[in-house]
């Protein structure tokens, strides 16, 4: 099943069409095409962007839209908002994270036919692997607090063909708008418990809308390593608030999400197992695994400068900046892997 078809607007396929401008992969990485516009993921300065976009807009004479991965680019002409840049790091990141998901997906073994529900969906990339996974007699609710990611959902699964199996609502996982033992499964991945503060109420709410003998499964992001040779410094960037997110250094160790084991026997699931998923990429990189691990260099560390080193973010640049001699992208021998762990329990 290929996501990228049901991205509302995308109707030649994949990410991963280079847009021909004359400037060359100096400029930018992918382009992603519709039919009446062009989506530009740019890789350099803001003055070669704006060439770049002045050609393409004379050349392909239609509208043009730009999203830039960079922190540094964040001024932008299509994706004003944090959560329009939310999306499309969605979007970017999901051929790396969609096989993780399909792998736990089928190492739950949902039956056939059953109804599940998909807390904190987003925009339902994973209600649609989930309602492939129960088959066309089964149903997926997905919930989300955030109206945005229901009404770009809702778009992508009208043009999924999934529509009569999938049902989106707006909610909030602590006071969740269901009846007790509504659904016969519970998935959420990179959501419940990301942070709970009080994790145990959380769980105890999740397993009140499942049926006795119904699994819950929450799935975490585990860990990357994404700048091989370069251990000392990913692990300083790790350490740094924006790598420890969303937990703080201010939470109470039993509330980390790696602790979802200890919460579900404390709230009185059976059958507590966790099993770990790892996903490798290695040279030579897809441009769409490329634009992936570009967005997770962004979304992992992109806010980390003010607790590092001056010469410590220097060499983190010189790393993931595209037009440098350094980039590690462009080692012949790259590899880098990204790892999520499925906590599940049995609802009795």
């Amino acid at each position: 099943m290929d996501l990228f078809r049901a991205v509302p607007g995308v109707k030649c396929g994949r990410i991963g069409v280079r847009a021909q401008t004359g400037y060359g992969d100096t400029s930018f990485s992918q382009a992603l095409h519709n039919g009446d516009s062009l989506f530009l993921v740019c890789r350099q300065h803001q003055n070669v962007h704006d060439k770049v976009y002045s050609r393409c807009k004379k050349r392909r004479q239609m509208p043009f839209y730009c999203f830039i991965i960079h922190t540094n680019f964040y001024k932008m002409r299509a994706m004003s908002t944090t959560l329009d840049r939310y999306i499309q790091n969605l979007i970017v990141t999901e051929p790396l994270m969609q096989p993780l998901f399909k792998e736990a997906i089928q190492a739950l073994d949902l039956p056939p036919g059953s109804r599940g529900l998909d807390v904190g969906c987003g925009i339902g990339f994973q209600c649609l692997l989930l309602a492939d996974a129960v088959g066309p007699e089964g149903h997926v609710t997905g919930l989300d607090i955030t109206p945005e990611f229901l009404t770009y959902g809702a778009e992508m699964i009208k043009n999924s063909g999934f529509m009569s199996r999938v049902t989106l609502e707006n909610g909030d996982m602590n006071a969740l708008p269901f009846g007790d033992n509504t659904f016969d499964w519970l998935w959420s991945a990179n959501c419940a418990g990301y942070p709970a503060r009080e994790p145990l109420p959380m769980v105890k709410e999740l397993a009140r809308v499942i049926k006795p003998g119904g699994k819950i499964a929450l799935l975490i992001y585990a860990s990357q390593m994404l700048l091989p040779g370069y251990p000392a410094l990913e692990a300083r960037l790790n350490a740094t608030p924006a790598g420890i997110a969303p937990f703080t250094a201010e939470m109470k160790p039993e509330t980390h999400h790696m602790r979802v084991l200890g919460w579900f026997q404390r709230a009185g699931l059976e059958d507590v197992s966790v099993q770990t998923f790892v996903g490798g990429f290695h040279s030579p990189l897809s441009d769409e695994i490329r634009s992936a691990v570009e967005a997770l260099f962004d979304m992992r560390w992109g806010s980390a400068e003010p607790e590092m080193r001056q010469e410590e973010w220097a060499l983190f640049r010189r790393l993931t900046k595209p037009n440098s001699p350094e980039y590690i992208l462009n080692l012949p021998g790259y590899y880098g892997f990204i790892a999520v762990s499925m906590f599940r329990g049995k609802v009795v």
